[in-house]
């Protein structure tokens, strides 16, 4: 099915083609495709009986019915009950594991849909600012794809994430600062080389792969939306494409009702919960920001009015916690059997927060998004 692109701010057309920002006003674009012309119930039995990756959702996703992805398996992660008692008890608590994608997190279905187009357009060259999994990502697919990357990482990045970047062939180049100023040396380099820059919100693809994980957990809950859903929050890709799939869904008739959204930041890095709090449509940066939780550690998103849309049109709200919470919670999730990174165990210490505040109810179906596993760091 085709599609078409318009600004997430100002509404302006935009032709598809090797598409970036609004030319107008620089913020991101959104892919929309033409709903009504589907048939929603044909949609549930075709994707039913295709392989369980995140290609089987084509006709909502950017490709053509003549082309091929670029793509490592990724997609199909399990959805896992979590059975923690106390805080928890009569929630239905539910894990999306992500960590089970081919190069370890979310970031692969989001730079398998980003790739995908890309070369497809026409680009062989790519570069990205990444704390890591991202880097990783871009990395595998770029290889997948026969094209070359580099990667601007902080320099306290584990070195282990760079010896992943390292293994798929990419250039890997260490920043004295954060991602933030990673960003900065990407769209130096890209306008001085002519590498495609695939960095978060900066083209409208990757919001198109994130979304699958939404899809999957809906299909997995037989055609209906969770309650809630906690979302580790940097970039914020994920949160949107949640936010963008559960509106297309409602729009094709496969759902109804509504999901709340609640993001979850590191205490050292809190942009969008400080932003939410105050009643602000954007985020301002957050000075010095620290968190072990290098996922989380973004000091300013381009996607923050977004970010902030989805969460109060969706009812729900932001909370910040501790790195030692997340720790905690990382390991809590690791003796129900979930080998969850950092960031994983921030949306279950969040999820104890929202449950002690009364904000998760009796009842409720609530999804954490552990987007990394443990072994990624």
């Amino acid at each position: 099915m085709s599609w078409r692109l318009e600004c997430g701010a100002c509404g302006r057309p935009v032709p598809r083609g090797l598409a970036t920002v609004c030319p107008d006003c620089g913020k991101p674009l959104l892919a929309r495709y033409e709903l009504g012309t589907l048939d929603g119930a044909a949609l549930r039995r075709a994707w039913a009986g295709r392989p369980a990756d995140m290609w089987r959702y084509r006709e909502i996703m950017p490709i053509e019915a003549d082309e091929a992805p670029v793509t490592l398996g990724e997609g199909g992660t399990p959805l896992l009950e979590l059975e923690l008692g106390g805080d928890f008890d009569g929630l239905t608590l539910l894990v999306k594991d992500e960590g089970l994608n081919p190069t370890g997190s979310f970031k692969d279905r989001g730079l398998c849909a980003a790739v995908t187009r890309a070369v497809h357009e026409g680009a062989s060259d790519f570069v990205i600012p990444s704390a890591g999994n991202a880097g990783a990502a871009l990395a595998a697919y770029a290889a997948r794809a026969g094209a070359s990357a580099r990667l601007f990482i902080p320099e306290d990045t584990p070195e282990g994430v760079a010896r992943r970047c390292d293994h798929y062939g990419a250039e890997v180049v260490r920043v004295d600062g954060l991602i933030d100023e990673c960003g900065r040396l990407s769209a130096e380099y890209a306008e001085a080389t002519g590498a495609f820059n695939i960095s978060t919100l900066k083209e409208p693809y990757r919001i198109e792969g994130k979304k699958t994980m939404m899809l999957e957990i809906v299909e997995s809950l037989g055609w209906r939306a969770p309650d809630a859903i906690v979302y580790p929050t940097g970039g914020g890709t994920g949160l949107i494409g949640s936010h963008k799939t559960l509106s297309e869904l409602r729009d094709l008739g496969l759902i109804d009702g509504t999901t709340r959204l609640y993001a979850v930041q590191g205490s050292g890095c809190a942009p969008i919960v400080r932003a939410h709090q105050a009643g602000a449509t954007h985020a301002e940066p957050w000075r010095d920001a620290s968190t072990e939780a290098w996922g989380l550690r973004v000091p300013g998103a381009l996607g923050d009015f977004l970010m902030l849309d989805a969460l109060r049109e969706s009812g729900g709200g932001a909370v910040a916690v501790s790195d030692e919470a997340m720790r905690a919670a990382a390991l809590e999730l690791g003796a129900a059997g979930v080998g969850a990174a950092i960031e994983g165990g921030a949306t279950l210490a969040a999820a104890r927060e929202l449950r002690r505040s009364g904000e998760l109810r009796d009842e409720e179906t609530v999804v954490l998004f552990n987007t990394a596993h443990l072994l990624t760091y």
